[in-house]
C-alpha cells in the first residue's frame, strides 16, 4: 500500500487559505494557494497531503452543507481538481476529509425537515423527535454530535443516507481523482458503513486509502482487512510529548511494544497507524514540549516508530499555538512556508523514512531503555535494518547495547557513526542508523 511508504502532510484548508470563519457565500479561489507550496512539500519530502474539510459548510468545515461542492470560500470544483492534478504531477497523493457522522444545520436535508417536519422525505436521515425541542428553538429535537447542535448526526442505519454518501465519494474519485479518505470521528461510525466504504472504494480505485479518526480504545474497532487501513495513533501522540516532558522514555516504549511488539498479545503488529505530533485539534507540538531542545529528537522518534508519519502545516518550522487560544489559533494562515534547522531535520527524517523498508515495514525490538535514552531496532525479514537512537536530555550518555555491528550511516544526515564500543550520545542527539 502506497500510504505505508509516504510521509503525509496535513493542511486545514479554510485556515491555511485565510478564509473567513463564517460562510459569506462569496466565491474566492483561495485553494489555489496550495500550489504555491508544492516546491516546499517536495523539498520537505512529502509524499501525500491530507486536506481537512473542503466541501461547502456553515463555518469550520465539519458542519457540511453540500458534499458535492467545494466551499465557495475556497473556490470551486475546477479549482480543487487543478490542485489535485498539480500535486499528482509532483508525485504527491491526496487524501481528503470524509465527514459522515454529521452535517451542518445548513445541509439541504435538514433544512427540508425544519420546513416540512413529519412530511419531509429526509426525516429519517437524522435522529428526530418531533415532540421535543432543540436549544436552537426548532420545535423539534435532534441528536447533535456530543451535544453540539450545529453538528446534526446522520442516521447511518438508513440505506438512503449511506447510498447518498457513497454516491458523493464516487463523485470525488471521478471528479477530483482523490487517493483516499480520512474518516472524521470514525469511532462513532457504523462498522458496516465502513466495510461498505472499504469494499466499494477499493473497486472504484485500486489502493484507495482509508484512515479513521480514533481518540482512544481499541483501534481494531474501525481498522482491519475489511475496515480502514489505518487509524490515528492518539496513544503514541500522548506518549511522545509526555515521555519527553516527564523524562520517561518508558512510557512511549511501553506503548510501542504494546502496539507492535513480538508478543502474541500485541495489538497492531502488521498494521500502520497514523503517527502525529500535533494536528488541527490539539496544541502545537512546539507549545506542548517544555524544552525546545527536544524537538529534533522527538521528531526523530516520530519518524522512527512503526506507522505512517504526518506533519501538520507550520509545525515543520516550529510554529506555536495553544488549544486554550481557540481552534482558529491552531489553524492559521501563512503567507509563505518557512525553513530553519528544525525543518532541515524533519526533511532529513522524511528522506530516511521514504527510502527505508525497515522504517516502513520493519518489526520493533528494544535495545536500550533508560528514563532519558532509548534505542530500538527496526528490521525486515529480508535483513533491512535501522537503529532508532534518542537522547532526550542535556547530558552526554555512553550507550552500551548489543548492536551486532560497529558502524552505521545516519539516514538523516548521511554521516557515519562508529559504535563498536558503544554509542556516545551527545546532549539531545538522535539518529536513524543503518548498520553496515
Amino acid at each position: 500500500m502506497w500510504a505505508y511508504e509516504r510521509v503525509f502532510y496535513q493542511i486545514y484548508p479554510l485556515g491555511f487559505c485565510g478564509a473567513p470563519f463564517e460562510n459569506d457565500g462569496v466565491e474566492a479561489h483561495r485553494i489555489l494557494q496550495v500550489t504555491d507550496w508544492i516546491p516546499h512539500l517536495i523539498k520537505l519530502g512529502v509524499g501525500a497531503v491530507y486536506f481537512g474539510p473542503v466541501f461547502e459548510s456553515d463555518t469550520h468545515g465539519y458542519n457540511t452543507r453540500d458534499y458535492r461542492k467545494i466551499d465557495v470560500r475556497l473556490g470551486n470544483n475546477a479549482d480543487f481538481r487543478q490542485v489535485v492534478d498539480q500535486l499528482h504531477a509532483a508525485g504527491i497523493r491526496v487524501v481528503i476529509d470524509g465527514v459522515f457522522n454529521h452535517v451542518g444545520r445548513g445541509f439541504f436535508g435538514f433544512q427540508d425537515v425544519l420546513r416540512n417536519r413529519e412530511n419531509s422525505p429526509y426525516k429519517d436521515w437524522f435522529n428526530i423527535n418531533f415532540g421535543g425541542d432543540s436549544p436552537c428553538g426548532d420545535g423539534l429535537w435532534y441528536e447533535g454530535w456530543e451535544g453540539n447542535y450545529d453538528l446534526v448526526r446522520l442516521n447511518l442505519r438508513n440505506p438512503a443516507v449511506t447510498d447518498y454518501l457513497l454516491g458523493c465519494v464516487k463523485q470525488w474519485i471521478e471528479e477530483f481523482d482523490i487517493d483516499g479518505l480520512r474518516l472524521d470521528v470514525a469511532y462513532l461510525l457504523d462498522p458496516e458503513f465502513i466495510r461498505r466504504l472499504r469494499r466499494e472504494t477499493s473497486a472504484w480505485k485500486e489502493d484507495f486509502f482509508l484512515v479513521g479518526e480514533m481518540i482512544g480504545g481499541d483501534y481494531r474497532q474501525i481498522m482491519g482487512d475489511d475496515l480502514c487501513h489505518s487509524a490515528t495513533n492518539y496513544e503514541c501522540y500522548k506518549g511522545l510529548y509526555s515521555s519527553f516532558n516527564s523524562m520517561n522514555m518508558f512510557e512511549i516504549m511501553h506503548s510501542l511494544l504494546r502496539q507492535y511488539g513480538s508478543e502474541p498479545w500485541c495489538l497492531y503488529r502488521g498494521r500502520h497507524l497514523l503517527n502525529f505530533a500535533d494536528n488541527h485539534d490539539v496544541s502545537r507540538f512546539a507549545s506542548i514540549l517544555t524544552n525546545p531542545e527536544q524537538l529534533k529528537p522527538a521528531y526523530t522518534l516520530l519518524f522512527g516508530m512503526p506507522g505512517i508519519p504526518i506533519i501538520y502545516y507550520g509545525s515543520e518550522w516550529g510554529v506555536k499555538a495553544d488549544k486554550s487560544q481557540g481552534d482558529p489559533a491552531l489553524r492559521p494562515h501563512f503567507e509563505r512556508p518557512e525553513w530553519n534547522d528544525l525543518t532541515d531535520h524533519i526533511a532529513g527524517c522524511a528522506k530516511a523514512f521514504s527510502g527505508s523498508r525497515a522504517l516502513q515495514y520493519g518489526s520493533i525490538e528494544q535495545r536500550l531503555l533508560t528514563n532519558r535514552q532509548l534505542i530500538f531496532d527496526r528490521r525486515t525479514e529480508d535483513g533491512d535494518r535501522v537503529l532508532v537512537a534518542v537522547n532526550a536530555c542535556g547530558e552526554e550518555y555512553h550507550a552500551h547495547f548489543d548492536a551486532q555491528a560497529g558502524r552505521a550511516r545516519d539516514l538523516i544526515t548521511g554521516t557515519v557513526v562508529d559504535f563498536g564500543g558503544g554509542l556516545v550520545m551527545p546532549p539531545y542527539a538522535s539518529w536513524l542508523l543503518q548498520p553496515f
